[in-house]
């Protein structure tokens, strides 16, 4: 089949002659900067949509998908309200909790946590934060000697210098009244096992032990809670659950999802996603100015091309086609190679880990990608756009070129 001409002089324009090869060097800096912009768009995009999603399946492992609590502080009879929850489609477990801010010690080390008192049986149907063990044996959750079990974080687990088996103090701030005052409450744990999320926050910030030994701790009865844990089968219909559970039981009982919960974080996150692709998307639109070069360039060179074209009957739309197309070969050639490139370099950044991340600041230990068809598509189809706008003002000039001036000396 054979093409229009105006596509096959623009595919012959893209190489140059021997006398002027710097219209050759100029299109290959051209494909090679939309080429680079492609792929540092790529990669950026892939890793911050692989930090979002890695992000949220350390938060969603280490805490149920929907809570449910009561404005009183407590629930008094949680059995009850377990099983008026029963029914509420996509939900499939729900677990009581109990949860308070307490002060762990050894020795003379100290740190600030959130104690989480589950049921273990309950806890593995609900959250996933105790597949999760690194040291100890979940079969020694029992409480031995009259000292209760306790599980805590990784990073906890160093800064306390303490590993499984090891006796370490609780100590909530909120206690007995003595004769000297308000007096903060200590008791002994027994370290049965030591969780590691991989994610900082919760591998030094929580710590997990028997509901009934929270209940005691915190002089709760035995049908009182904090709230209770909701797991269910489509995380995305958070939403919805939330307000069929907050209509079944009224007041003052309300339900929070983990969108509420992270949505402050979720929404910087997405914010910061788009500001990227804007930000960056500029490298793009710096290469495309080479394109406008490397156009004008041709313009000039082919001046006399031109003119020989339109004395044999080409209109000004089959000069400017010419132009469009030769600026629209280079946009996808290097859209094409950016593309490739991205997404090998994205597979090797998720592969071989090569880029290690300071968890304690970015809450994760290494670098997530997680390329996404979306991503691909719509920078595809940004750079080839980018690039065709910046064919219209070199097209347009070489159409309005006057054929008489290059011909009246030849």
């Amino acid at each position: 089949m054979n093409l229009p001409y105006p596509f096959f002089i623009a595919a012959r324009y893209l190489k140059s002659k021997r006398r002027n090869r710097g219209v050759s060097f100029n299109t290959v800096v051209s494909i090679v900067g939309v080429a680079v912009g492609v792929m540092a768009l790529l990669v950026v995009l892939s890793v911050m949509s692989g930090f979002q999603e890695d992000l949220q399946r350390k938060i969603l492992g280490a805490n149920a998908h929907a809570i449910v609590q009561s404005y009183k502080g407590t629930i008094e009879d949680y059995r009850a309200v377990e099983a008026k929850l029963k029914g509420i489609p996509h939900v499939t477990s729900a677990a009581p909790f109990i949860m308070g801010q307490v002060m762990v010690s050894s020795g003379k080390r100290a740190h600030g946590v959130i104690i989480r008192g589950i049921d273990p049986a309950l806890e593995f149907r609900t959250t996933d934060i105790l597949k999760h063990i690194k040291y100890g044996n979940l079969n020694d959750l029992r409480q031995r000697d009259d000292i209760p079990w306790i599980v805590i974080g990784s990073e906890l687990s160093s800064m306390l210098g303490v590993f499984p088996d090891d006796v370490i103090n609780v100590i909530s701030p909120v206690g007995e009244v003595g004769p000297l005052g308000m007096l903060p409450k200590i008791k002994q744990f027994r370290v049965a096992a030591v969780f590691e999320m991989g994610m900082f926050e919760y591998d030094t910030s929580l710590v997990l032990t028997d509901i009934r030994a929270a209940q005691a701790f915190f002089g709760y009865g035995g049908s009182t809670v904090s709230g209770i844990e909701l797991r269910l089968d489509d995380i995305y219909k958070a939403p919805e659950v939330r307000a069929s559970v907050t209509q079944r039981l009224g007041f003052p009982y309300y339900a929070r999802d983990w969108m509420q919960m992270n949505k402050n974080l979720f929404s910087a996150l997405k914010l910061e996603k788009f500001a990227m692709f804007v930000i960056l998307i500029l490298i793009v639109l710096v290469a495309s100015f080479n394109i406008v070069s490397t156009l004008m360039m041709n313009v000039m060179d082919k001046q006399r091309e031109i003119a020989i074209l339109k004395s044999m009957g080409a209109t000004n739309r089959g000069i400017m086609l010419v132009f469009m197309s030769q600026g629209l070969m280079i946009g996808l050639i290097g859209t094409f190679l950016g593309v490739s490139g991205g997404y090998i370099l994205g597979k090797l950044l998720n592969n071989y880990e090569i880029i290690k991340l300071p968890a304690d600041v970015y809450y994760l230990s290494k670098l997530p990608v997680k390329m996404q068809l979306s991503d691909f598509i719509s920078v595809s189809v940004s750079a080839i756009t980018i690039s065709f706008l910046s064919t219209l003002y070199p097209s347009y000039h070489a159409a309005r070129l006057n054929p008489v001036e290059p011909l009246r000396y030849e």
